[in-house]
């Protein structure tokens, strides 16, 4: 049967969404995970995670995104929020230079937090706003060159480049991690099949391979 239920996957991310409150970090979220937009979200409260399967090459790749408040009075949550992930969107407004200046505490906070190895994406949201942009798309290109950050303009309104942007993520922590599994294939003490591949350290729940073995053939 081709058919494959919700849980079958090769791989798990966790992606988090961070930047300032009101720079449109849930919309990204829900226009990925449900293809939904709402005029009226409130300011997360807490921590939101939804998920996607995407194909990757042959794979199923599953994201685990996560999503949290921007404002300071959330700090506390920020170790076991990053914990684990592996992949990272820092979302700015194009409109509202601000949080484009913030960009680079979040950036800080990002690498404190999570594995060197951790696949980032800068994000200019409301894109469609065009007549009150305040961020030039050069500006932003030159900041996540200095970054060596990937970097997209996306519009969660019209859905433009949402999808490009977490695929592009996921598919290059596929690469990350499927080059982790090659070089550990070259040792002869490789973990078997089935096994956690871990992108950062021990408590990473990062990059699960699920095994095959209960497949019927």
């Amino acid at each position: 049967m081709a058919y494959r239920a919700d849980d079958d996957y090769d791989y798990l991310f966790k992606v988090v969404l961070i930047g300032d409150s009101g720079v449109g970090k849930s919309n990204l979220l829900s226009r990925f995970t449900r293809n939904e937009f709402s005029l009226e979200s409130k300011s997360t409260i807490g921590v939101e995670f939804a998920t996607r399967s995407i194909h990757v090459d042959d794979k199923v790749v599953k994201a685990q995104i996560w999503d949290t408040a921007g404002q300071e009075r959330y700090r506390a949550i920020t170790s076991a929020y990053y914990r684990g992930a592996v992949g990272a969107l820092v979302v700015y407004d194009v409109t509202r230079h601000v949080t484009f200046e913030n960009v680079e505490r979040w950036m800080r906070e990002l690498k404190d937090h999570t594995d060197a190895n951790i696949v980032i994406m800068l994000v200019g949201n409301k894109a469609d706003l065009r007549h009150l942009r305040a961020v030039s798309t050069e500006d932003a290109k030159a900041f996540a060159e200095k970054e060596n950050t990937f970097f997209m303009e996306t519009s969660a309104l019209e859905s433009m480049n949402v999808e490009n942007a977490f695929t592009e993520v996921l598919t290059q922590i596929y690469h990350v991690v499927s080059k982790k599994a090659l070089d550990i294939g070259d040792d002869p003490a490789a973990p078997p099949k089935g096994q956690t591949i871990n992108v950062g350290g021990k408590d990473d729940v990062s990059a699960v391979k699920k095994s095959a073995c209960c497949s019927s053939s």
